[in-house]
């Protein structure tokens, strides 16, 4: 069965060069616009795209309906068919002004594309996002075995993450020299650290325990002093692999690379909680346990909520809040619950409240 078109695969090129030239696209989201457009071509039979029209957009969307999730048994999610639609659109809208496909693509039928407002809502929709306690990330810690290198470094790893609020990418790019021993701070420049949108994030290490500290410290020092990592050396470096003659290949410790990938950092987070008999929390749901601790720490101070905000790497307190910063619905009926009619305002708590509403605008 013919599973592309030459036709195709050359514009394809074109237009994911055109969106990392001219719109800066990562290779990520050049990656996420390539399985959408191949999700369309998989229907279509892998017709050339000049021959799109309206009748091609109604049976995708319907086709979309019936697909399964890569990792699940499960209908595609509204948010991931809208992510699709909306990839396919601005190509097709790209496509309609190159020479050759002028002609031929009606910019009217590129609307048929859209979802049903209803179905916009749903995938725009806010859900709560389950993520690990404190309690619960150390009961992970505590169990997980510190006989090898790897294993050392893992449970570093774990630490870390809690510790800095690192995201994957940053986390298998970081550096022994990012982090600041001295001053309990991680520095992430965007030329040397994967970090979100190119941005420079310098993090203190966040007040969630001495112990966590103590294991992210005892290892860089490990690392320098015992096994004589630079500082342009990786502070999570990738195993090594060493030629095997019965299983082909084996771990042998520590190599000085980084990880290509983040998938071996969800490995080591899945085993760590299965060790401890807890469901598995993957490591960016972390930034989400340190964004409901801002009650805990800030106490409606505008300046530690700014503080706490830029140790997450946020230009906006409106981002930590919106995005980090999930009430449980039982705790928000407890909160309800224990309102109570003020006889007087309190003229300083308004005065907070204002000056955070005036910083998240």
């Amino acid at each position: 069965m013919k599973n592309y078109t030459a036709k195709n695969e050359r514009i394809k090129e074109e237009y994911y060069r055109y969106r990392i030239e001219v719109d800066g696209k990562s290779e990520s989201a050049i990656d996420g616009i390539c399985k959408s457009l191949r999700r369309f071509e998989e229907y279509n039979r892998f017709k050339d795209f000049a021959t799109y029209n309206k009748e091609q957009a109604i049976g995708f969307k319907k086709h979309l309906l019936g697909l399964k999730a890569a990792r699940a048994d499960r209908p595609l999610t509204k948010h991931t068919m809208l992510s699709t639609v909306k990839n396919i659109q601005e190509f097709l809208k790209w496509l309609a002004m190159q020479d050759g496909y002028k002609s031929k693509i009606d910019p009217l039928d590129i609307g048929y594309m859209n979802l049903t407002g209803r179905d916009v809502k749903i995938a725009q929709s806010r859900k709560l996002r389950p993520f690990p306690s404190l309690e619960q990330i150390r009961a992970a810690v505590q169990v997980m075995p510190t006989e090898t290198d790897i294993q050392k470094r893992d449970r570093a790893l774990v630490a870390f993450t809690i510790i800095s609020g690192a995201r994957n990418s940053a986390s298998i790019s970081i550096k022994l020299k990012h982090l600041d021993i001295h001053n309990e701070m991680v520095t992430q420049y965007p030329d040397e650290v994967k970090t979100k949108r190119s941005k420079t994030i310098i993090t203190g290490f966040f007040p969630v325990g001495d112990d966590f500290k103590a294991i992210v410290l005892e290892w860089a020092d490990y690392l320098m002093k015992e096994k004589l990592f630079s500082p342009d050396d990786p502070l999570f470096p990738k195993t090594a692999i060493i030629p095997d003659t019965v299983n082909g290949f084996q771990p042998n410790g520590l190599s000085k690379e980084h990880w290509s990938t983040t998938a071996p950092v969800c490995k080591i987070f899945r085993q760590a909680f299965e060790t401890a008999g807890l469901p598995y929390f993957n490591p960016h749901s972390f930034r989400h346990t340190l964004g409901q601790m801002t009650d805990e720490f800030c106490k409606g101070s505008p300046a530690a909520l700014k503080a706490w905000s830029q140790n997450l790497g946020h230009e906006s307190v409106h981002t930590t809040i919106e995005s980090y910063y999930d009430i449980d619905p039982h705790r928000q009926c407890e909160i309800i619950k224990s309102l109570k009619k003020q006889e007087t305002p309190d003229k300083e708590a308004i005065k907070n409240l204002l000056k955070l509403a005036a910083e998240s605008l």
